[in-house]
């Protein structure tokens, strides 16, 4: 009777009850599949992007999106150094940002080993040079270089706002090494506003904490910055106005006086207090066609206060006496896969804090010199492009100086050479290597010296450094 029992139940179901449930069950998926494509069609729901690799790197839906190539390029710290308000205005012209809320971050890692000829002196300036970095003549290390989270605003057709925290403990200016407290915080690199629409108009302007518009700055390395960015771009407070259409580009800014946070300073009232806008700095630069796949890039700028006023004994912010302006010319070219640029950046006047005024010191021989720098780097691609015009591989060699005092002098000099590679795995992950080499060991405080009591100076024009570095950079 058992096993027969399910045999006499099922018998109990005619053949019509069973296509009735079958219609009413294609029924009710009819209506459930139309409420899903209605809702799916309905405006102002933010969804969850699908689990595509393409969707996990660009989301573009809702109130808030993300854009890896765009986070790529905003927040990369060797390219577009000083026109990153353009490219923002670029971004929007070019329908990259599509909500109201960009949200931009990225990673840079290191491992690292490096070797000097002098104890404690490393010349490699990613990372300050001093001894709270690097003890001995022989180091290494494996850190974050720097972390970034971004967030760009279109507040309007015409207003875009930007907002960039970092975290670099590398570079920070705190006290004591990687792992204190004061060199692990979280800065405002930029903050700013810009008034501007390139669909509508050429001109555009900027408000707040900016790269300011003098030099190129750029690097053609993967990841090491060239001696011209280390002397030379600037980071201040000011308001920026400009010009972009049919290849030109003209800029000036008026920048906040005093000590500035990178390379401007002009005394207030004999004081290193910002608490005046009276230093500026003006660029104009050029883009013209060589041929289809070709162009060339020409520009200069000059700025009424360069950071090379201080006196002797030199500190960072330290007041200056007077102004010391600086100008600078470069240029970039592009032969499809190869990418040439160059850039030469000098001061108008020497630097007062080059010379060592006390006659008793011996290191007073060595006269007042003008500070410059030059870079001169060559990158060629290789492989398969992205789509944002990327090549798979690339090879560089950069050589960068900076001449900081008098011939023969301690401090006289730095220079750098770099050779690199970088593979972008992905458009928005570049993998790399670099080999640097560099002579000389000048950090810009107590360059020439005062730091000891027998008036010696740390800087060392005989000093050498090479590294071996891997790293990868990537954004999202």
């Amino acid at each position: 009777m058992l096993v027969a029992a399910p045999s006499a139940f099922a018998q109990t179901i005619t053949n019509e009850e069973l296509l009735e449930r079958l219609e009413r069950l294609e029924q009710q998926n009819a209506e459930l599949r139309e409420e899903v494509r209605s809702l799916r069609a309905e405006e102002g729901i933010v969804r969850v992007p699908d689990t595509s690799a393409e969707a996990a790197t660009n989301n573009r839906n809702g109130f808030v999106s993300t854009n890896v190539d765009y986070s790529y390029r905003i927040l990369d710290h060797a390219e577009d150094i000083s026109t990153k308000p353009v490219v923002q205005l670029r971004a929007r012209q070019n329908g990259d940002l599509t909500s109201s809320l960009t949200l931009s971050g990225q990673i840079t890692a290191l491992a690292n080993i490096q070797q000097s000829n002098r104890d404690s002196k490393f010349g490699y300036l990613m990372r300050h040079p001093t001894s709270a970095n690097q003890i001995g003549e022989n180091v290494s290390e494996a850190v974050i270089h720097s972390a970034n989270l971004a967030v760009t605003a279109q507040l309007n057709d015409w207003i875009t706002g930007y907002v960039e925290l970092q975290y670099s403990p590398e570079q920070s200016f705190g006290t004591g090494t990687i792992t204190s407290l004061g060199r692990n915080q979280i800065e405002a690199r930029q903050a700013y506003m810009i008034f501007g629409n390139l669909d509508e108009s050429p001109l555009y302007a900027a408000i707040g904490k900016l790269y300011t518009p003098f030099g190129l700055n750029d690097s053609v390395s993967p990841f090491t910055n060239s001696t011209n960015w280390h002397a030379f771009a600037g980071l201040a407070y000011g308001a920026q106005v400009g010009y972009v259409q049919d290849g030109l580009m003209l800029r000036a800014m008026a920048i906040q006086g005093g000590a500035q946070f990178r390379a401007h300073n002009v005394p207030v009232s004999g004081t290193s207090v910002p608490s005046r806008v009276n230093n500026f700095a003006v660029d104009g630069n050029y883009t013209f066609a060589l041929s289809d796949e070709n162009s060339a890039m020409v520009g200069a700028s000059y700025t009424h206060g360069s950071a090379y006023c201080q006196a002797y004994p030199v500190f960072h912010f330290n007041p200056c006496d007077e102004n010391n302006p600086a100008w600078s010319v470069y240029g970039r070219a592009n032969f499809g896969p190869l990418e040439l640029l160059g850039e030469f950046a000098s001061t108008t006047k020497d630097w007062p804090g080059s010379a060592v005024p006390d006659p008793t010191n011996p290191l007073s021989q060595y006269e007042a010199q003008r500070t410059h720098s030059f870079t001169l780097g060559g990158r060629f691609g290789f492989g398969d492009q992205h789509p944002n015009g990327r090549y798979l591989n690339a090879v560089s060699l950069e050589f960068s100086n900076f001449r900081a005092g008098d011939d023969g002098a301690p401090w006289e000099r730095q220079n750098q050479l770099v050779l690199g590679y970088s593979r972008f795995v992905g458009e928005n992950i570049n993998l790399f290597a670099e080999l640097v080499h560099v002579e000389g060991f000048a950090p810009l405080n107590f360059v020439s010296g005062g730091n000891f009591p027998d008036g010696s100076t740390w800087s060392d024009r005989d000093a050498t450094t090479d590294v071996l570095l891997f790293g990868a950079q990537a954004a999202f």
